[in-house]
């Protein structure tokens, strides 16, 4: 392809961009097949002028909103600017290509008083007319796609505003007027956050009491919006929690009761575990081994199999073995600072730690709190 076909495709596909019903229209059906055959997803138009949405993307939208709740509650936004989507055929837009010359850029300025005119009195169809010759002349002219964007605002047409204020930051994104007019058209349609963005950022380019009157309007609704999302979100996390719940209570409850275990080294993978073997040891006449490890650990590895024989030998003293990686806010609650280490609990108060790896003095350690605990008791 030459570089003026290349263009002209170029230009056909922003135009569809900017108005995709035209790919519904007899002419460029063959595109829309095209773009359909490639998994493209083309929006179809209602008689409102609004893109349809199927199931799924409704769905989304409710959920997003809180909209989908079925909880009796009621978003009340203030939509009294609200109009109907206007569906007219796209207006002419310029040609950037074209070379402009002074001459062009005196007609276009001559054509834009004209149209500055017509607004003043009132007559805003002639003002479009005289903005589309302007833009015709020189299309490289933000501040005319974003004059005839706030026309367009005027007539209550705010799908023709967005394309020409898309059109107006497109070559200039700084221009004031141009987010002023598409956060006004967002508006008409009830796009209040996106209106907000736009007006917020018109503000600060150009502050102006038309713009703060605006957002005033445009912000309690976003703020409405934002609070009922807030609200359906926890509720939303409510009910997820109130559906994992029962499972979380019965594997807790499970670790739980592995508790009344002895004679084996029992395995602790939360804090809230721990806490409930705790407060049960602590209840009852009870010796207890607190045992920190880690996976990583060579010398943990190596005495393992050491732990695990004597919980079976001294099978009445129970042994808690916990993973200062799944763990770590135990470990840094025992301030554990090198592993392997041991702590002996006596009716769960500490009475003795040990941080070694010598075999023979943790089995001495087990075995003389053991006598003791064991001999106490008997008396």
């Amino acid at each position: 392809m030459d570089a003026r076909s290349i263009e002209e495709l170029k230009g056909m596909v922003e135009h569809c961009r900017r108005n995709p019903s035209v790919l519904h229209t007899p002419p460029l059906a063959f595109f829309k097949h095209f773009l359909l055959s490639l998994g493209a997803q083309v929006p179809v138009f209602g008689k409102s002028g609004r893109a349809e949405e199927d199931d799924d993307q409704l769905k989304k939208k409710q959920d997003k909103l809180g909209f989908g709740v079925s909880n009796g509650d009621t978003l009340e936004l203030d939509s009294s600017d609200v109009v109907e989507p206007d569906n007219d055929p796209p207006q002419k837009m310029g040609d950037p290509s074209i070379r402009i010359t002074e001459e062009n850029q005196e007609a276009a300025q001559c054509s834009r008083a004209k149209a500055m005119d017509a607004v003043a009195n009132g007559k805003f169809q002639d003002a479009t007319e005289h903005l589309t010759e302007a833009i015709m002349l020189n299309p490289k002219s933000a501040i005319l796609y974003a004059d005839r964007a706030s026309v367009f605002v005027k007539l209550k047409k705010p799908n023709a505003a967005i394309r020409d204020a898309d059109a107006a930051l497109q070559i200039n994104l700084d221009s004031a007027k141009g987010y002023k007019a598409r956060g006004m058209a967002r508006a008409m349609l009830g796009l209040w956050e996106e209106a907000a963005t736009d007006l917020h950022m018109a503000s600060k380019l150009d502050f102006d009491d038309e713009i703060d009157l605006m957002l005033k309007k445009v912000e309690t609704n976003t703020e409405k919006i934002k609070e009922h999302r807030q609200k359906y979100e926890r509720r939303r996390k409510g009910k997820e929690l109130k559906k994992i719940e029962p499972k979380r209570q019965m594997h807790e409850n499970s670790e739980a009761a592995s508790i009344y275990k002895y004679g084996e080294v029992i395995e602790i993978r939360s804090a809230s575990v721990l806490k409930d073997k705790l407060d049960f040891i602590s209840k009852i006449p009870c010796l207890a081994v607190i045992y920190f490890t880690a996976k990583w650990c060579g010398p943990c590895r190596y005495i393992s199999p050491v732990i695990t024989d004597l919980a079976g030998e001294f099978s009445k003293v129970m042994f808690l073995k916990l993973d200062i990686e799944q763990v770590m806010e135990v470990a840094a609650e025992w301030k554990i600072a090198a592993i392997p280490s041991f702590f002996f609990l006596r009716n769960g108060k500490e009475i003795d730690r040990v941080i070694s790896t010598d075999i023979s003095m943790i089995g001495n350690k087990v075995s003389q709190h053991a006598r003791q605990f064991f001999h106490c008791t008997a008396d």
